[in-house]
């Protein structure tokens, strides 16, 4: 659906991308993960046209490079400032973006109500989106960038800042969204989003793409071991491990356990085994 090859971007002394290669499979949720300035998005705006490569390609589904606007038409984005009117209802907001994507008449309403419908706002469409609740907003900015139907949709840090419904209804939207068959680019800070929806994953850092794969073969490769975690009377207990339940077997054994855990490696200790533990500004 789209491939983005040997991309090279540099602004000044500043290389944001280096020789990074990608592609995206049709009918698959893509978690692009990376820590603050680690280039992905400098990635998304290369591939929905915005920037241009200094070197390097996006080409979207073999159709032509998102630099061409009928190429630009087949891609959906929900940007994480969201991109809103305050002072316009949800229904006018949806009515301009979809006049801007060349919709028109009965077509435009069509999609208008469905983007209502799936935002869950139908109810609420005539009031100013000032008066919108945090999780409404990102809601709405998720159905104006599916007002024109596209088949891509690339979508920065969607739940950033809404509560735990909010969350969910976009969880389930975004389920909804890949089983009709669109291919979605997801960008998030979190890990448990991206284990949850994600088919596969790359990690990002410093311009350069550090791996990518399903969830499970990326902590296969680089989640390390699990960890027991045990008390006993006499003190604490931490062992790394292939075989939790035989060690933990092997320590009760040993003595009676006042308590006990195992923390099984994730995608976060992939991410931080790749990226480093230091703090990003």
């Amino acid at each position: 659906m789209l491939r983005l090859s040997h991309l090279r971007k540099s602004f000044g002394s500043l290389v944001a991308l280096d020789d990074l290669s990608l592609e995206i499979k049709r009918g698959e949720i893509f978690g692009l993960l990376g820590p603050n300035g680690a280039g992905k998005t400098t990635a998304i705006n290369l591939a929905v046209g915005l920037l241009s490569p200094d070197s390097g390609s996006v080409e979207f589904d073999g159709s032509g490079s998102p630099d061409c606007p009928e190429v630009r038409r087949n891609i959906g984005v929900a940007p994480q400032a969201l991109a809103l009117y305050e002072e316009l209802s949800a229904q006018e907001n949806l009515a301009f973006f979809g006049r801007l994507q060349a919709l028109r008449a009965g077509r435009l309403a069509e999609r208008v109500d469905w983007a209502l419908q799936f935002a869950g706002l139908t109810d609420r469409r005539k009031d100013l989106v000032r008066t919108y609740s945090g999780g409404m907003k990102r809601r709405l900015n998720l159905a104006i960038a599916l007002i024109h139907d596209p088949p891509l949709l690339l979508l920065d840090e969607p739940t950033v800042g809404v509560d735990p419904q909010s969350r969910n209804a976009i969880f389930e939207n975004i389920r909804k969204l890949c089983s009709e068959g669109r291919t979605i680019i997801y960008t998030t800070h979190y890990m448990e989003e991206a284990q949850r929806l994600c088919d596969r994953v790359g990690i990002l850092d410093h311009g350069k793409l550090l791996d990518v794969d399903t969830v499970d073969r990326l902590i296969a490769r680089h989640g390390g071991k699990s960890q027991v975690f045990a008390e006993r009377a006499d003190g604490e207990i931490r062992i790394e491990t292939d075989d939790p339940m035989a060690e933990l077997a092997r320590l009760q054994d040993g003595g009676k356990l006042i308590r006990f855990s195992v923390e099984s490696p994730d995608l976060e200790r992939v991410f931080l085994n790749l990226t480093g533990r230091n703090l990003r500004d």
